[in-house]
């Protein structure tokens, strides 16, 4: 006798980002939330930025033979 087959359906569980892109989308118009976006990504580039700023001129200190205090 050949096994019965079943079918299982997988909902996946909404995350946390998903759940405030929604709340964000009931009360933000489609502009705001754009600008909403645009300014995060830039919060974002900036911390890299600054991040690489700091590496290059943990680099540059070592390179020039004297260690940097602050590490």
């Amino acid at each position: 006798m050949p096994a019965a087959s079943t079918h299982v359906r997988v909902t996946a569980i909404p995350s946390v980002t998903d759940a405030l892109k929604a709340v964000e989308a009931l009360f933000l118009g489609a502009g705001q939330r754009t600008a909403r976006r645009n300014a995060w990504n830039s919060v974002l580039e900036d911390r890299r930025r600054a991040k690489d700023r700091v590496e290059a001129q943990h680099v540059m200190e070592v390179a020039s033979g004297r260690a940097s205090r602050a590490t």
